[in-house]
């Protein structure tokens, strides 16, 4: 009886709730849909652009407000929508070691040799998974219908060229939220079945009132708008924003305060200061559509006099759950390549059951195929077969790149800076074929590197690769602010290697690597502090044959200064090779007798253990969420190495405790020897947005170190057994720009001449390994 006296009672019987776009901002809609449910106000309909398809379409799909919100908070959320690596799903398989390139151009020549250029979008291939295997169970329940979801739903989409607004009614709900947020220049459109590619629906209606009010007729609408208002937004008195903000507002359309109805209720978080790019505000956008919600909320009720019981809601929402089919997955298609082609992207995925593909045989398989440069857009889709009793996996790969290019180089505050080149190009098959060659130029490294690989996918997945690689590293002049020493900047290491590798992938988060080759090292040296322009170096070459198996995990973030992951690796070598000494002009000891060449042959195993793992407590305050994290470092390695022609000669072919980017650039003789152990901690913390903070301190230690004889300095002998503790420390801020981390440090070495140094660089310093490594 009350109902009936309240004003609108009777048309506010059935409830629209229409969500807007607006990027990151379209997490507000999380708050206010848990304070609608919060104070048991129903709703029966939603039609949702961008952002709030997604948010919508997990609401239709039986996520609880509460839900949404867990999924949004954790971490690997921001993983999403940025495009980073998944923790835990680098994968090291089909691509070769990190490159210092910043730059990475995938290109397609066709059948004419025109080229076209990929453009580089926001890497989806996560995302894409996730929303696939989200909504998949509500979408088998529904039938593809989205009438039948736990809410009736709808989402907008655009088709540019026409400018036509497309309702999206049935089909895969993650295709429909997937096409509503495919915005230009940041996530990629994906092909229809037509063929047609759509885009974010806020282009043309990012406040869809009007298609809640044909598709569904409700009786009152609630609408929340995290987008721009026209009035508001507009550039007063500030003529040198009309430009960009015109461009703003041709690209996205803004929302009519009005279009919610004289009975609608219009609900508008204050988002001042956020853009549409600030994912990492999470809990600070959702309270912000809590507090939006909250000032609206007696007008709501006033509005709304019908409740949704709670108790009644969460038994409907688990009963629709429960109606989902199993997890089974029955068939693996592919689309968009030749029956050849489809063949190979196919044994990526490999059962453990006997009829039947797990989620994790599925989730191994994608992951391991989008890795591959050579599918560059693949798109999986999942669809329920009752035919089959089970999930169908669609994948199409209907574009890829045979060709790719690579750009990178570094400044740096001593004389290591270079430049990088790589090109790389792809064919597919039975099996697929890269062939790739790369080149370093610089005054302390040059380095090139040229392989074949064939790569086989299966049950053991395993590649074959012959390479080519040389190095070349000039200490020369690279240390003046550590007053270096003439016997440790006049030294020059070359080596080249010619080897045949084949690589074997257990599982994609690991691999193993048999190789075996010939190689040739030529160490050119002084043996004293002081020389003239006149000197002629020692020159020690060693060539031979090497063999080695090599374990490595790998899940770091980044190829440089990571702040999450591990990375462990394992190494056993062999070394048999002929050693030619040639002494040169410091050749000479303190009586004036210089020293003979010889020639001998030199054999040795290599034990190589190596972890490197980061504990991440991202911390989330007003402005989002920042990095804090402590990471260690474990390293040991020993060998059988015997002495070589002098103590020069003898370190120069040692292995090196190397921990920091700068200590590759140095040569050190602490850092030297045949064995060693070290352990060392790492901190890292954002102190501004992507600019860190890091410390690190090292403590290592040499067993039976190589050390001068005392009746002639320039022979080696062994040392005491384990010497003492040696100290590294350094401290210094990393900004990760566009081109490559931007660092500037302090540092402490142990070694004497060498203790104190600053260094600073911008871009990736990385450098090939060497043929013993």
């Amino acid at each position: 009886m009350l109902a009936l006296l309240l004003p609108g009672a009777v048309r506010a019987q059935k409830v629209g709730l229409v969500l807007s776009g607006g990027g990151a901002k379209g997490l507000a809609h999380v708050g206010v849909l848990r304070q609608l449910e919060k104070n048991q106000i129903p709703i029966d309909y939603i039609v949702g652009t961008s952002m709030g398809a997604i948010v919508g379409a997990m609401y239709a799909a039986g996520y609880s407000p509460d839900e949404i919100e867990k999924i949004v908070l954790q971490p690997e959320f921001q993983t999403w929508v940025s495009g980073a690596p998944l923790e835990g799903k680098v994968y090291n398989y089909y691509e070769s070691d990190p490159t210092p390139a910043p730059l990475h151009l995938r290109l397609a020549i066709d059948s004419a040799f025109r080229i076209n250029v990929t453009p580089r979008l926001v890497n989806d291939v996560t995302l894409n998974y996730v929303l696939a295997t989200m909504l998949a169970p509500a979408g088998a329940i529904a039938d593809y219908n989205f009438d039948n979801l736990m809410v009736p739903y709808r989402a907008v989409a655009t088709e540019v060229f026409t400018r036509e607004k497309v309702i999206q009614r049935s089909g895969s709900l993650s295709d429909a939220v997937r096409n509503s947020m495919a915005f230009p220049l940041a996530f990629r459109p994906i092909r229809q079945a037509d063929g047609r590619y759509l885009f974010d629906g806020a282009v043309v209606d990012n406040f869809p009132t009007d298609v809640m009010r044909k598709e569904f007729q409700p009786d009152i609408m609630i609408g929340v708008n995290v987008g721009d208002v026209a009035f508001n937004k507009y550039p007063k008195e500030r003529d040198d924003q009309l430009l960009t903000s015109t461009l703003l507002f041709l690209g996205s359309n803004v929302a009519d305060t009005t279009s919610v109805g004289p009975n609608g209720i219009f609900i508008q978080p204050d988002l001042a200061g956020i853009t549409a790019a600030d994912f990492g505000q999470v809990k600070r956008l959702i309270e912000l559509g809590v507090q939006a919600a909250d000032r609206k909320m007696d007008l709501i009720k006033s509005r709304i006099p019908r409740r949704q019981d709670s108790v009644a809601l969460q038994a409907r929402r688990l009963a629709f759950q429960k109606r989902a089919p199993g997890t089974e997955f029955k068939q693996i298609t592919v689309q968009g390549l030749p029956e050849q082609q489809q063949e190979f992207v196919r044994r990526f995925f490999q059962r453990s059951g006997s009829n039947y593909y797990t989620p994790g045989d599925v989730e191994e398989g994608y992951y391991r195929l989008v890795n591959n440069d050579f599918f560059n857009n693949v798109y999986p889709r999942i669809r329920y077969d009752k035919k089959q009793d089970g999930y169908v996996l669609g994948v199409d790969a209907r574009q890829n790149s045979n060709l790719t290019a690579d750009l990178g180089g570094v400044l740096s505050t001593r004389s290591m800076s270079n430049l990088y080149l790589g090109v790389g190009y792809r064919y597919l098959n039975r099996y697929l074929y890269t062939v790739k060659a790369d080149a370093t130029i610089g005054r302390f490294y040059n380095g090139a590197r040229a392989s074949f690989r064939i790569s086989i996918p299966g049950n053991v997945p395993l590649y074959i690769e012959p390479l080519f690689a040389f190095n070349n590293f000039s200490y020369q002049d690279t240390s003046p602010l550590l007053k270096s020493r003439a016997q440790n900047s006049q030294i020059q290491q070359r080596d080249v290697r010619t080897v045949l590798q084949v690589g074997f992938s257990p599982n994609y988060r690991s691999r193993y690597v048999l190789s075996g080759g010939v190689f040739t090292n030529r160490d050119q040296f002084a043996n004293t502090d002081e020389i003239n322009s006149n000197a002629t170096l020692d020159q020690n070459r060693l060539q031979g044959f090497t063999a080695a198996l090599n374990f490595e995990r790998n899940s770091l973030d980044r190829r440089q200064y990571a702040v999450s992951g591990r990375r462990v690796r394992f190494g056993l070598r062999g070394v048999r090779g002929q050693e030619r000494y040639t002494p040169g002009s410091t050749a000479i000891d303190e009586y004036g007798q210089g020293l003979d060449g010889r020639r001998k042959t030199q054999q040795w195993l290599k034990l190589s253990l190596f972890n490197e793992q980061y504990f991440t407590f991202n911390k989330v305050d007003t402005v989002g969420r920042k990095v804090h994290a402590w990471g260690y470092l474990a390293e040991v390695q020993a060998t059988t190495q015997g002495a070589f022609a002098t103590y020069r000669s003898s370190l120069t072919t040692s292995a090196a405790f190397l921990p920091l980017t700068d200590s590759r650039t140095l040569f050190m003789d602490r850092y030297r020897g045949t064995a060693f152990a070290a352990v060392g901690l790492r901190y890292i913390k954002e102190v501004l947005t992507k600019l860190e903070w890091r410390s690190e301190v090292y403590v290592h230690t040499l067993v039976r170190p190589w050390e001068r004889q005392e009746s002639n300095p320039l022979l080696p002998k062994r040392g005491a057994t384990i010497t003492r503790p040696y100290l590294t420390l350094m401290s210094g801020v990393v900004y990760q720009s566009p081109v490559g981390p931007l660092s500037l440090q302090f540092i402490h070495y142990d070694e004497p001449r060498q203790q104190f140094g600053v260094f600073g660089h911008i871009g990736f310093l990385l450098f090939r390994e060497r043929a013993l490594d």
